[in-house]
């Protein structure tokens, strides 16, 4: 007690964890039965320290309960936990109860008044899975020897049937009747000489097993084109940490993080590599569990998308969504550039393009896209009137016919609404403090706390690792806030000169 100052994170972390409702934790023990043999509280507590620290692996963790004063004070007096324990309470009781605790503690942080639920920040990164780089399976791959297989099957079965009289053309059926003509025992090994009827029946067995492997790849896609055999939940991605700069695909993990007043609101976890695809599952998922909406919503320029744009209309959110073009649109280049539909003068009336050689572009028909998430978005289809003998064609198209243009008017729409609320005063101060709030977060974690690889493999347990980093992550944040006299604090004001 002596050695320990008051102010140490670590005293801030036991009041907060003696705090929370732990209710979650405890329904992941039976009733009856032997007792754990430390208390789940204290190993929450160990846990989330050890992380608050940088520390991850279970036999670390162990070393630190028997060496560390600070873990020692937390045991209060119970004995060091060993690395069994630790590694089973983090992979089989937190899966269960991780999310639960982490947005618990996410309402205790707004009880205290450091989360108003005003102001969202949300970004994402990809972070590496503990999964080999070389063990990947690619859809287009698998398909393309899926339907070799199935023709050389279908192939066999009537070889197979007219060399014994089978009628059926089930490769199942065909290798029944087979097995059921065995009238000697198989032979294996050198010297051993297999009949005809064993070299069939291995043959077929042979195929139905690549059959059956081809059709849980299948499974195992979930919409991806490809997944990691060591960890199947993970997909490969590109990361931002490239040493070899050669743009390797390695296997990972889409992580989102929603951030208010510097502490994490949400977490999310995805296999998805595109953050379009994730905001709105994320948004979903932290509103139910918040039973509250935010105010705002500050996204970069990697979530704009129509789809997003729809999800906040009619709600009482306003989003701030970078666009996509907004850096290139203030480039001599971009400003130039007479192929590009902003380049372009727009009748409203008429509802034609004209380009810069003064020709016309008409609208053809209208139609229906739709995105990958099931999303529908109505585009109107303009051609040129007429692009022979034009002087400036390459410049505007590589097509052999005439310049073409899909357009999605809504979309149009929604992107000017946005462009003004981000170049507005409000919209300026929130893209700051975005930068600084949910970008700043991933940098503390992957720099500070050093981590970039996932330990645990499977989706629900690495969504059990991020939640208690997240958890640790704001009681260490808390604690800062706490000594330089910050809490409360929501934004950081821009400095003017």
């Amino acid at each position: 007690e002596r050695v320990i100052p008051a102010n140490d994170s670590v005293r801030l972390l036991d009041q907060t964890v003696e705090d929370m409702d732990l209710r979650p934790l405890w329904s992941t023990y039976k009733r009856l039965g032997r007792k754990p043999a430390t208390n789940p509280v204290t190993l929450l507590k160990v846990m989330l320290y050890a992380n608050m620290e940088g520390i991850y692996s279970s036999r670390d963790i162990e070393s630190a309960c028997k060496r560390d004063i600070n873990f020692i004070w937390l045991l209060n007096g119970a004995k060091a936990p060993n690395y069994h324990e630790i590694a089973r309470f983090r992979s089989q009781r937190l899966p269960a109860c991780a999310e639960l605790l982490f947005y618990t503690l996410v309402n205790l942080l707004g009880e205290k008044g450091e989360i108003c639920y005003e102001h969202l920040f949300v970004d994402g990164t990809k972070i590496e899975a503990n999964a080999n780089k070389y063990s990947f399976v690619w859809k287009k791959s698998t398909t393309r020897y899926e339907t070799r297989l199935l023709e050389k099957v279908e192939h066999v079965c009537q070889e197979v049937g007219q060399r014994y009289g089978i009628l059926s053309m089930r490769a199942e059926e065909v290798l029944l009747a087979l097995e059921s003509m065995v009238t000697v025992p198989f032979v294996y090994g050198r010297g051993k000489r297999k009949t005809q009827l064993q070299r069939d029946i291995e043959r077929l067995r042979n195929l139905l097993e690549r059959k059956a492997k081809y059709a849980e790849y299948q499974k195992t896609f979930r919409g991806r084109n490809n997944f990691s055999k060591t960890d199947t939940d993970a997909t490969f991605m590109h990361m931002k940490e490239d040493h070899m700069r050669n743009a390797q695909l390695k296997p990972g993990y889409n992580v989102q993080l929603g951030v208010e007043g510097e502490y994490i609101t949400g977490v999310s976890v995805s296999s998805e590599r595109s953050d379009q695809l994730t905001h709105i599952p994320f948004m979903d998922n932290m509103n139910e569990h918040l039973g509250k909406r935010y105010k705002d919503v500050t996204l970069d320029a990697g979530y704009e998308s129509e789809e997003n744009y729809t999800y906040y209309e009619g709600t009482d959110t306003i989003c701030y969504i970078k666009l996509q073009n907004y850096e290139r649109s203030k480039t001599k280049k971009f400003k130039n550039n007479m192929a590009l539909r902003e380049n372009m003068a727009y009748d409203s009336v008429l509802d034609e393009y004209t380009c810069q050689q003064g020709r016309k572009l008409r609208v053809q028909h209208e139609g229906i896209r739709k995105s990958r998430s099931g999303f529908e978005s109505r585009v109107t289809y303009y051609e040129c009137e007429g692009c022979g003998g034009c002087p400036k064609k390459k410049q505007c198209t590589r097509s052999k016919g005439n310049r073409k243009l899909q357009v999605s008017k809504k979309f149009i729409a929604q992107r000017a609404e946005s462009l003004a609320r981000i170049t507005s005063e409000q919209g300026i101060l929130l893209r700051m403090n975005r930068s600084i709030q949910s970008e700043g977060a991933f940098g503390v974690m992957k720099q500070n706390y050093a981590f970039r690889q996932f330990l645990l493999r499977g989706h629900r347990k690495v969504s059990t690792e991020l939640f208690l980093l997240s958890m640790a992550y704001n009681m260490n944040k808390l604690h800062a806030k706490i000594q330089q006299h910050r809490t409360g604090r929501q934004l950081f004001e821009k400095l003017t000169a």
